[in-house]
């Protein structure tokens, strides 16, 4: 599948707000957001006031930014979302943030949604003592995690759960950072993710 390999920070700075790409950085002054708030480009400053269709494309390439997902693929939730019973946009939103890779960005195993990719296409990641290694998997009510690493990989695992300190694991995930081991405890909500998405946005773009 094809990925964006350019400057992540410059995603950032488009999107006008900081998305954590590239983790303990986005928290110092360092980060470009910080240091350059402007959009990206020679006439950003001069640029018009957004229209309403420009929030919503804006809306949305936030979320497919945020979790690393393409085009193609948001497409696919979206389409799933829209044909279930829930909430279109609450449904999205919890088959997001279900993603395997996004579980182990948010127990702190790893400092970045790209690197949280990289772990369990390692194959470090077991669900219910079955390993996965698919990122877009997703985890349901009742699964067990849990990481199993080699004793030469454990010192950089303890390193991102320091780095990731500051970030407090979502209620709807039990993590016990001494096993490297979680649960999850129920479906994710709204109120769990820890940015400010407007999801409506998103529903009224695609139901154009």
């Amino acid at each position: 599948m094809a990925r964006y390999t350019g400057p992540v920070c410059r995603l950032c700075r488009r999107q006008g707000e900081k998305l954590f790409l590239k983790g303990p950085r986005c928290n110092t002054p360092k980060c470009a957001v910080a240091k350059r708030a402007a959009p990206p480009g020679q006439h950003a400053q001069s640029r018009q006031k957004i229209s309403n269709y420009g929030l919503q494309l804006k809306e949305k390439q936030k979320l497919k930014r945020m979790y690393g997902v393409m085009e193609k693929q948001f497409r696919r939730y979206f389409k799933i979302a829209s044909k279930s019973k829930g909430v279109t946009g609450k449904v999205l939103l919890q088959m997001l943030e279900r993603r395997m890779d996004n579980v182990i960005f948010r127990l702190g195993l790893a400092v970045s949604h790209a690197q949280a990719r990289q772990i369990v296409r390692h194959n470090f990641i077991y669900v219910n003592s079955r390993r996965v290694n698919i990122p877009s998997y997703p985890v349901d009510k009742g699964d067990a995690i849990e990481l199993k690493a080699k004793d030469k990989s454990l010192p950089k695992f303890k390193e991102n759960l320091e780095l990731s300190k500051d970030r407090s694991v979502p209620a709807w995930l039990e993590f016990d950072p001494a096993a490297l081991s979680a649960k999850v405890l129920r479906l994710p909500e709204k109120e769990d993710i820890p940015s400010t998405i407007q999801e409506q946005l998103v529903v009224e773009l695609y139901s154009k």
